[in-house]
């Protein structure tokens, strides 16, 4: 039986990985934040999956503590998928997302250089990392120009791992992730925010939904398609980095109207404009190009734009709005 150590067990990516790799056959640990023994973890509830994985409490920055987690579990991989997720919450407190984000991944690759180098490792990198970047097409040759201290710590973790690959020989890889989503997702998170606002409307409990900028443009996938990605990339002889997107780039706006229209509603009867909301160093997304993923993993995101957003607000639904 392989063993997987999962970082961020209580967030969307890692209870949607849990299922997939219990469905292999895999063990499970899950590291959660120290001081929450036996805390409800309800994304792994919500997935089924809650008994099935093992949690230890762990401060992903104590060196000594992971370096004897990992003596002691041996995994075969270990998938990062901690650290601070927010991007506007990066501006409130810069020095906590680097310590979350950046601090962490490089204690977790030294620990596992000097403790148990076997496993195979994945560092969970984000889009946001291209920041403003001019092509038009982003890819895995892209420049990085990060814009928000999210961004700047999640480049400094993936070059990091870069450097444990091609320095000291490390099976390490970098996923790097365009925008996904789930009804597991949060209102801090905007088609997390677009589903529960619409759901709210719909059930009477409020007449408009507050957003930023109409015009932003992410690519948008399902949680549960980028693990699989995720998973195929360890499952490879050799250690690479991979853009993981759909290739379809919508705006908030569309997004709305899908939303909206799923609930028989008119978006634009409710969405109102609060210019607050506009995030600084906002990225220009262009089109995400993930051929390589395709072509050397043979990985398809299944899960289009509009099926995402219909399971979200359906979820948002039947929780009565949150």
């Amino acid at each position: 039986m392989s063993k997987a150590l999962i970082t961020g067990i209580a967030g969307q990516d890692a209870a949607y990985l849990s299922r997939l790799l219990l469905d292999k056959g895999y063990e499970v640990v899950g590291i959660d934040r120290p001081g929450r023994p036996g805390a409800p973890l309800p994304r792994l509830q919500g997935l089924g999956v809650a008994g099935d994985v093992r949690v230890v409490g762990l401060d992903l920055t104590d060196f000594s503590g992971l370096s004897r987690l990992l003596e002691r579990e041996q995994p075969d991989e270990l998938y990062n998928l901690a650290g601070q997720s927010i991007v506007r919450s990066s501006w409130q407190d810069p020095i906590q997302a680097t310590k979350d984000t950046a601090q962490a991944a490089l204690t977790l690759l030294e620990a596992l250089r000097l403790s148990w180098p076997s496993a195979r490792f994945l560092q969970a990198s984000s889009s946001e990392m291209f920041g403003g970047a001019k092509q038009d097409r982003w890819d895995e040759a892209t420049p990085f120009l990060p814009h928000s201290p999210y961004a700047v710590a999640k480049l400094f973790a993936h070059q990091s791992t870069v450097n444990y690959r091609t320095t000291l020989g490390l099976h390490a890889s970098c996923a790097i992730l365009f925008n996904h989503e789930s009804p597991f997702r949060g209102t801090d998170f905007v088609l997390g925010k677009i589903a529960d606002g619409v759901a709210r409307i719909k059930l009477g409990q409020a007449r408009t939904l507050q957003l930023g900028n109409l015009d932003s443009q992410r690519d948008w996938g399902h949680a549960r398609d980028y693990v699989c990605a995720m998973h195929l990339m360890l499952q490879q002889a050799r250690p690479g980095d991979y853009v993981v997107a759909t290739g379809r780039t919508a705006t908030v706006r569309e997004a709305c109207r899908i939303a909206f229209a799923h609930a028989g509603l008119a978006m634009d009867d409710h969405v109102v404009v609060d210019p607050a909301l506009v995030r600084p160093g906002e990225v220009r997304c262009i089109e995400a190009d993930a051929s390589k993923a395709r072509r050397e993993l043979g990985w398809e995101p299944k899960t289009g734009l509009e099926d995402l957003i219909v399971e979200m607000v359906e979820a948002a639904h039947r929780r009565g709005g949150r």
